[in-house]
């Protein structure tokens, strides 16, 4: 994976800061939300990885907090119960309230982290750059078990439940050219499954398989509860990303410029989406909704295909690559450009809603759960931004 940019210029804010504590800054008075009920405990906000959030988003937010971290942020914010969480280039993990930005705990991970952490059942579960992969209390922080990779975790775990254990598997693939299976409880190794070359993204899951790419250009489906392989899809390119698996389908983008549609019953590609006007990586992962497919591409483009024939609807011209994933919520996409800008467009025709000049490069994805947008950002910073107190944001 590339290096990432390191932080610009910050951004000139114009709301009324009021000092909470000495890293986070909350911009209004109360929020007009219910913290406790908000929920996107996983990148990509469930384990089939579909970029959608349950409900929607003010088409003006304002920004309601920040928190500095130590470092660059390019992984996504998690949340859950009431708490977001998200590690950093200075190797820590950090639990923050949602409600106001302020610190609960932070634990120290050792190498630097990229991926986004999984929130489950009280639990948080991430790795870092030196290939350990943690299990810590969310509530506490305090490290429960750790295992150990051969090389760097730039991607997110997942989880399925498994036939006979009374304990979820957690799903987590490594440099190191595996995709690991252990017990939610103990660490414990379940199965491991080799393939030809890094694994880059977080696996999709739908239950029954696990869905992932990587740099051997190829869509890897195995059993979840053994690890076999059930099929290998070439896609012609080598996988930045992670696939979005929805009824029986993966969509998934690759780095010479196409999204495949692929069918995992008959292991065929449905259709292949170039855009010959602005070609350009895919380090994306897509967003799935009922009648569409969003990627975001190093041509600067978000990219929006109708779902069944891959047809291009639309395109939205940022400043910069989007190497972020875009969440659709309602009739809303939210995504971040390295240009440094938040923003929020029409899922209809990509019309500019809003867009929020943060003023550093934003390589990471949104968490988007009770009307509230959460993004790290490489000036190490976490934004909160929600409705008015005046105003709900539902």
């Amino acid at each position: 994976m590339p290096k990432r940019s390191r932080a610009l210029t910050a951004a000139v804010l114009t709301v009324v800061s009021i000092l909470m504590s000495s890293c986070a800054k909350k911009e209004d008075g109360k929020t007009a939300f219910d913290p406790s009920g908000a929920s996107w405990p996983i990148f990509r906000g469930d384990s089939n990885l579909s970029g959608v959030a349950a409900g929607s988003v003010p088409d003006r937010p304002v920004r309601l907090w920040t928190f500095k971290t130590g470092s660059w942020i390019t992984g996504s914010p998690v949340i859950g119960e009431g708490r977001v969480y998200i590690g950093s280039g200075d190797g820590k993990i950090q639990a923050l309230n949602l409600a106001d930005g302020s610190k609960a705990w932070e634990t120290q991970a050792g190498g630097d982290i990229e991926a986004s952490a999984l929130f489950l059942d009280g639990a948080l579960y991430v790795g870092n750059l030196d290939g350990d992969f943690f299990c810590l209390d969310a509530r506490t922080g305090r490290i429960r078990w750790k295992q150990k990779g051969e090389g760097p975790i730039h991607g997110s775990a997942n989880w399925a439940p498994l036939p006979g254990k009374d304990a979820p598997g957690i799903l987590v693939g490594c440099y190191d050219n595996k995709l690991y299976c252990f017990d939610a409880a103990t660490g414990a190794p379940l199965w491991s499954y080799e393939t030809g070359n890094y694994i880059n993204g977080a696996p999709a899951t739908d239950g029954r398989r696990v869905v992932f790419g990587g740099c051997d250009e190829l869509l890897h489906v195995l059993s979840v509860e053994n690890g076999r392989q059930e099929a290998e899809v070439p896609a012609g390119s080598y996988i930045p990303g992670s696939a979005a698996l929805v009824d029986s389908r993966a969509y998934v983008g690759h780095y010479d410029d196409k999204l495949l549609c692929i069918d995992l019953e008959t292991k065929s590609i449905v259709w292949e989406y170039h855009d010959r006007d602005h070609p350009g990586a895919f380090f994306s992962s897509p967003a799935v909704g009922s009648d569409r497919v969003l990627i975001g591409s190093r041509d600067g483009y978000l990219h929006c295909v109708d779902r069944l024939t891959g047809k291009k609807i639309w395109t939205f011209r940022t400043g910069d690559d989007v190497d972020g994933s875009p969440v659709i919520a309602g009739n809303r996409v939210v995504v971040g450009s390295t240009d440094g800008r938040l923003y929020l467009l029409d899922l209809k025709d990509g019309r500019e809603v809003w867009s929020y000049e943060i003023g550093a490069p934003l390589s990471g994805s949104p968490a988007v759960a009770g009307g509230m947008i959460v993004i790290g950002a490489d000036d190490g910073r976490v934004y909160a931004f929600g409705g008015s107190p005046s105003k709900s944001p539902m």
